[in-house]
């Protein structure tokens, strides 16, 4: 009997296994070791008190830890300004030199962008969107406050090898559709436990007419199906990602899966006729068509957000935004990832497109995103937001509604005053050369 191949999910737990643990096997526990332990201003600073009661004076490997400060940015209350400065103080005395400080960047995109991210690579995050980095053929994963602390003082930690689930995504792609109408279809589909504590691995020719930033709308919300990774197959599209940050070193970081490894299941999508989706209050799962929704009033709009604010959704919000205004009675947050994008879509224009148009532009921070500040919902308002949640009070109000949506759907609606189909509003043809050349 031929022993069966390793998923992408196995193999770089195998890569990353302590001497003395068991083989990468799905069901088995194993020890690893992470490349990256990811620390934020939320769960940073429970991580740190963990790390201290367990009486650990010092990190087993400084260059691995990385903190951002990105949620609360800048610090809206004291609380937040106090738990910023024990982070700062915590990596003055370990000697930890990757800290991002408020305004540099939300964590997801951040990370990525400054070259801590390689394909193969196994991240740890006290964040549940750590998911994310699986958008670049790596393993990302969330976990709690004690995980991390006892992480940062052992230089490993045990995981349970997930099962995985293969999707093939196939077909022609549909106008104004992106990376986030194909996870909101997924999970539509799946439902929000469909993946628990699996691997999603994501193959299909149709991701090719995708780029690498719409990758991540895709696994920053495989948390969403219970997943604990989102990880694509390597493509064109991340091979040339990987050639332009990691040079001649590319070809031996991307980790694909063998021929005969084994899934939980294999699912399969033609994209050809897919509309752009719309996520109804109060879960991701709650998914329907636009053509289902459009009409409905909104009292806010937000683009942004840990795998929604890349330079490729501010060009797509822009390209519907250009030359109008929004309507009148609605607010329109719009939050670039990381000060890089912030610059880049300065020097083409698109920040002046946004304020031209009657929108708020601030600096990268999670803020409304997660509730904490910078844009909170009142009673009975109404949100359509490009975010990944949209639990109750997740913004603000328990008594709000949230709605999910793409860039293009959220500037439109943002110009109309209600949930539009930017499909009426723009040509295709032409919002596509605008936004991917």
């Amino acid at each position: 009997m031929n022993e069966m191949g390793k998923t992408i999910a196995e193999k770089i737990f195998q890569n990353h296994l302590t001497k003395d643990s068991d083989e990468a096997k799905a069901g088995n526990y194993v020890l690893a070791s992470p490349d990256v332990i990811l620390l934020n201003d939320v769960s940073g600073p429970v991580a740190i008190k963990q790390f201290n009661k367990i009486g650990a004076e010092k990190v087993a490997n400084n260059e691995s830890i990385v903190i951002v400060l990105d949620h609360f940015s800048p610090p809206p209350n004291i609380d937040a300004a106090e738990n910023n400065k024990m982070l700062r103080d915590f990596a003055k005395k370990q000697d930890i030199k990757n800290i991002f400080e408020i305004g540099e960047g939300i964590e997801h995109t951040l990370l990525p962008e400054s070259g801590f991210i390689k394909p193969g690579s196994l991240i740890i995050g006290g964040d549940s969107h750590t998911t994310t980095y699986g958008a670049f053929n790596a393993l990302g994963t969330g976990f709690g406050a004690t995980d991390i602390g006892v992480s940062m003082a052992l230089g490993y930690l045990w995981f349970l090898v997930p099962e995985s689930i293969k999707f093939e995504i196939d077909g022609k792609r549909p106008p104004f559709v992106t990376g986030k109408d194909l996870v909101l279809n997924i999970i539509g589909d799946i439902g929000v436990d469909g993946a628990t504590y699996m691997s999603m691995e994501f193959s299909g020719d149709a991701l090719l007419k995708f780029n690498v930033d719409e990758y991540m709308h895709i696994s920053n919300m495989s948390v969403e199906a219970g997943a604990k990774s989102g990880i694509f197959q390597p493509n064109d599209n991340i091979i040339e990602w990987a050639k332009t940050k990691f040079s001649d070193k590319y070809d031996k970081l991307l980790v694909k899966p063998d021929y005969n490894a084994n899934y939980y299941l294999i699912k399969k999508y033609d994209i050809s006729n897919m509309e752009p989706l719309i996520a109804k209050p109060h879960s991701p799962g709650n998914v329907s068509p636009i053509s289902e929704v459009e009409g409905i009033p909104v009292n806010q709009v937000y683009i942004g957000n840990c795998a929604n604010g890349t330079l490729t959704d501010l060009r797509q919000a822009a390209s519907i935004l250009k030359g109008k205004r929004i309507a009148k009675g609605v607010r329109l947050i719009v939050v670039a990832a990381t000060r890089l994008i912030y610059i880049k879509a300065l020097k083409e224009g698109l920040i002046e497109t946004f304020l031209n148009a009657g929108a708020f532009v601030t600096h990268s921070t999670c803020g409304a995103c997660a509730g904490l500040h910078m844009g909170l919902l009142a009673d009975n308002e109404i949100a359509i937001t490009t975010t990944n949640r949209n639990f109750q009070g997740r913004m603000g109000s328990s008594k709000a509604k949230v709605y999910l949506s793409n860039a293009f759907v959220a500037a439109a609606s943002a110009v109309k005053g209600e949930i539009t189909d930017p499909r009426k509003l723009e040509d295709w043809n032409e919002v596509s050369r605008l936004v991917y050349g």
